[in-house]
């Protein structure tokens, strides 16, 4: 009896490591409901009577982003945000522009994969294994390069001109974490000793570091 309960349980195991994704769609759409005070693992739904095709559609990524910034790059997002009907449906978009050195630095996406498009000009890009292992390539034009979820990379325009590219993502909501921000921007702020102890500098350099990455006012 004992064997066959530990089959079972084994069985169960396994049962629930393979059914553990998204479920299938219950219905055609399931538009969300941005403005419900409902949270749930996702969005609630929009009342199909109060559908429409504007729910689908979005013109948020056919514009160049401003590039004015510290980093010189801006990620233009089409999540479920910015287009409801994505709910349920595990994919997004975003644009981002590059001015000439742009950086888009390093940062995760801890719920998706990344594919990435050249639009306009060349980039360096990469992305950093949890062997420490980094895996890079030079990208022009008309070329693609996956990032793996959740792994560390990053993109750079080392051109004298301006760049773009479309990138894909495998959920309607990625997110992202960038690395400096996340440790030196948080909010309430990671201790000194955490940070100085993990990079192996002194204060003064991590004060500097929060003072530049701190979030404008």
């Amino acid at each position: 009896m004992a064997a066959v309960m530990k089959l079972f349980v084994i069985a169960f195991a396994a049962f629930l490591c393979i059914s553990a994704a998204d479920p299938d769609l219950l219905q055609d759409v399931c538009v969300a409901d941005l403005t419900s005070a409902v949270k749930v693992n996702g969005f609630t739904c929009k009342d199909i009577a109060n559908v429409t095709a504007e729910d689908f559609f979005s013109t948020v990524l056919a514009k160049p982003g401003l590039t004015n910034n510290t980093f010189g790059s801006l990620v233009t997002g089409a999540n479920v945000q910015k287009i409801p009907g994505l709910n349920t449906l595990g994919l997004s978009l975003s644009r981002i522009d590059y001015a000439s050195g742009g950086l888009n630095p390093p940062h995760t996406h801890p719920r998706a994969t990344e594919i990435v498009f050249v639009l306009e000009g060349e980039l360096d890009v990469g992305f950093i294994t949890t062997a420490n292992m980094l895996i890079s390539k030079s990208i022009k034009k008309g070329e693609i390069f996956t990032f793996p979820k959740g792994l560390v990379h990053f993109q750079k325009n080392n051109g004298k001109v301006p760049a773009a590219v479309i990138a894909a993502f495998n959920s309607q909501l990625p997110g992202t974490q960038s690395i400096g921000a996340t440790l030196f921007a948080a909010t309430p702020p990671v201790p000194d000793n955490v940070l100085t102890k993990a990079f192996q500098v002194g204060t003064k350099e991590i004060d500097k570091i929060k003072s530049r990455l701190a979030p404008k006012k």
